[in-house]
């Protein structure tokens, strides 16, 4: 069972355990490769990714899962961590340390400061040009984060966290989840770079972790019956096979960040 904890909540060697299986896949160039997951949300071609639609949140769920066991591949039993933006704002710093050391303590390259993206010339130019600010000229995602205290505040969430139906929920914290995007800006600012910014996967590990949240304080509450049986491609899994963490093999941590 993967437990996934907030990312100031790791000890050293956890930080480590995570900081190895993020190098590990991006040195494949496969199909377990950390680019081929982070281009399964948009770039290349198709996009896959699910927004504006109640699929938001189970086909996100469903990506960090198999994005997690592939880098359990490398490490066994290391936890994609949250990044939980409240703690952020007391320390006054908004993205976390662990993503904003250009080394380790090491002196090695941290790879949860920037990704290389592996497109083709031609891509990249074209994303550079359409999307300024998003890549360098080396193909490196960027960022360009706001203030710390224009991160979402506690009451916020708890606001979102009493909506009393999964339609409400889901849109509101939609909306929470794309503000944040557009707060680190650069790569994470558009859908199609950023599921290469590395700090992606903590976001919605923060989403994710929101949801279940959300289904512990209301038990029973599900998407529509009409979406329940709805696939979630590239995934081999359905809108209720992903309601359960559980079952798919994690949980989060019952402390949070200090």
């Amino acid at each position: 069972m993967a437990v996934r904890k907030a990312i100031r909540g790791l000890s050293p060697q956890e930080l480590v355990n995570f900081r190895d299986a993020i190098s590990q896949t991006k040195a494949l160039r496969d199909e377990r490769g950390y680019n081929y997951f982070a281009g399964i949300h948009s770039l290349p071609p198709p996009e896959h990714c699910q927004h504006g639609t109640l699929l938001f949140l189970p086909w996100h769920r469903a990506y960090l899962y198999f994005w997690e066991l592939a880098l359990q591949d490398q490490v066994p039993d290391v936890g994609i961590p949250y990044w939980d933006w409240t703690a952020e704002i007391s320390h006054r710093e908004g993205l976390p340390r662990a993503f904003t050391e250009e080394r380790d303590e090491n002196g090695a390259d941290n790879p949860l400061f920037s990704t290389t993206v592996e497109w083709d010339a031609s891509l990249a130019d074209q994303v550079r040009q359409q999307l300024p600010g998003t890549i360098d000229e080396q193909g490196r995602t960027l960022r360009d984060p706001d203030p710390p205290d224009e991160l979402p505040r506690k009451a916020t969430l708890d606001s979102i966290l009493d909506a009393p139906t999964f339609e409400d929920f889901s849109i509101r914290l939609e909306n929470v989840h794309g503000d944040v995007h557009v707060w680190v800006g650069g790569a994470m600012s558009q859908v199609a770079t950023a599921g290469y910014e590395p700090i992606f996967v903590a976001h919605h590990s923060t989403i994710d972790r929101l949801w279940y949240l959300w289904q512990m304080r209301h038990p029973g509450m599900s998407p529509p019956a009409s979406i329940m049986q709805l696939a979630l491609p590239p995934f081999p899994v359905t809108v209720a096979q992903t309601l359960n963490i559980q079952t798919l093999g994690y949980e989060y941590a019952v402390q949070i960040s200090q």
